[in-house]
């Protein structure tokens, strides 16, 4: 137990640099309170003591505005960043070094006692906003962007962004075992990037057809970034 409490604040100090002391982390991180708050109550849980678990997670949510299902199964190291509105469900399990931004939702599609709320595997990070749904598997090292809405499972290493989201394995697997990926505002424009290609396409049949391309103004993305002249908004 004194492990898994020391893994949990050793979890602030390395994802967050805002973090300046051990006071400081103690006393003003509700993402730390709430996830001690469910270590209580999970034991309560399992000790067949159910209600008491509720009743302590109900006052931690109420607290912290985090809710943690007591029956859900949460590794050492689980770091909710700025919490509020974050909530998982009873049959989620987090492995370790998981990193969960405000706004997430681990939430089960199904109204069937069983496993219905989504596995998260270790070293994955959540960005803000972003909502997981169903019996599903976010394999490990993976990058889920904000907002993303996952119903779907995901392989290891890899980025989802997009609504429904849209799966994209790395080229280059992130190589720091226990290192949860932070550099969640990177995210591939598959949309956008598949757009591009279209218009690559047609100008090209343009050009077959008429015998010249598309004029040279027209639209393209640079990273990121739609350039062309005319634009009519």
């Amino acid at each position: 137990m004194f492990a898994t409490i020391r893994r949990d604040i050793h979890s602030v100090f390395t994802r967050d640099p805002a973090a300046r002391s051990l006071l400081e982390v103690l006393t003003c991180y509700p993402g730390l309170h709430a996830v001690w708050g469910y270590r209580i109550a999970h034991w309560f849980w399992i000790h067949g003591f159910k209600l008491a678990g509720r009743l302590i997670s109900q006052g931690v949510r109420g607290c912290t505005g985090i809710e943690i299902h007591p029956g859900a199964t949460i590794g050492p190291g689980l770091f909710i960043d700025h919490g509020m509105e974050v909530v998982i469900g009873e049959t989620s399990e987090i492995g370790e070094d998981v990193t969960l931004y405000h706004g997430v939702t681990l939430g089960g599609t199904s109204n069937i006692k069983g496993k219905r709320h989504p596995t998260l595997e270790d070293c994955v990070v959540v960005g803000t906003g972003a909502k997981i749904l169903g019996a599903i598997t976010v394999g490990e090292s993976s990058r889920v962007g904000a907002n993303a809405v996952v119903v779907r499972s995901v392989p290891p290493d890899s980025v989802v962004v997009g609504v429904p989201g849209e799966i994209v394995m790395r080229s280059r697997p992130h190589p720091a075992v226990h290192e949860p990926d932070l550099e969640h505002s990177q995210m591939p424009d598959v949309i956008g990037e598949t757009l591009q290609e279209l218009m690559e396409r047609v100008n090209q049949l343009e050009g077959r057809v008429n015998g010249h391309a598309h004029p040279t103004h027209a639209r393209t993305l640079d990273h990121g970034v739609w350039t062309g002249e005319d634009f009519e908004i």
